[in-house]
This record gives C-alpha cells, structure tokens and sequence, in this order.
C-alpha cells in the first residue's frame, strides 16, 4: 500500500472515531427518546445539534467538516496511488493532511482561534498540492 493510502485508512479510521466522540456525548444529552427516533425537526422542536451542549455542537460540527475534507482527500490520494505519481512530497502531504485532521479536533472543541482556521488550511493546502502532484 502507498504511504498515501496508508494516511487515507487512517484518515477513514479517525472519522470512524470522531463519530463516536461526538455520538456518546450526543446520547447522554439528549437521550435515546430523540436519538433512536427519526429525528423529525418539527417533532423534536429544532435540530438536535442545537439541543447538545456547545462542545458536542463543535464536535458535530468538526465531524461533518471532516466528511467534507475526506472527499477530496480521497481524491488526492487515489489519483497519487492510480497515477503512480506517489513520491516523498505526496507522502509528506498526506501524513500533514492527517495530523492537521487530528489537531483540528482538539482545535475546534476548545474554541482555537485562530488557530483551528490554520490547521484546516493545513490540510487543504497539501490536499491541494497532492492533486497538482498527480497532474504532473
């Protein structure tokens, strides 16, 4: 496996942890009444991320940011890998799209500004410069 796919399955798995780290504080919050059901806004009286507390909001919130930096993350990576234009730029990018993924947990939790803005920029810059990379 390529160093950039090696980053994109860790990448997934912190994902797979972000659920759960926003997800168990969500269920004790609200409850199994509003979080089994379908979750209708009109029957629960507003979206449930603005019935958590403000630290379980921000973890949502970095959650779904986080689905949306994997898509072209995902991208960068298997145009890298089926390109075969992996190299010790691409890699270095991939594995600083991931620690910035990691840092910007923590960094949206606790209110980082403005440094939860810069790490996000971390992680779209090499993103970016992997899919330049690919095209060369």
């Amino acid at each position: 496996m390529t160093p950039e796919l090696t980053a994109l399955t860790l990448a997934a798995l912190l994902q797979v942890f972000q659920i759960a780290l926003m997800a168990v504080p969500a269920n004790l919050e609200l409850g199994q009444g509003k979080t089994l059901g379908p979750r209708d806004r009109d029957r629960l009286g507003g979206d449930l991320q603005d019935q958590v507390s403000r630290r379980t909001a921000r973890l949502y919130r970095a959650m779904n940011n986080h689905f949306e930096g994997l898509i072209l993350f995902t991208i960068a990576c298997l145009a890298v890998t089926l390109a075969g234009k992996s190299s010790a730029l691409t890699a270095g990018c991939a594995y600083a799209y991931l620690g910035a993924r990691v840092l910007y947990i923590p960094a949206y939790a606790f209110g980082w500004v403005p440094w939860r803005s810069l790490i996000w920029s971390v992680g779209y810059i090499t993103t970016a410069l992997m899919l330049v990379a690919a095209l060369l």
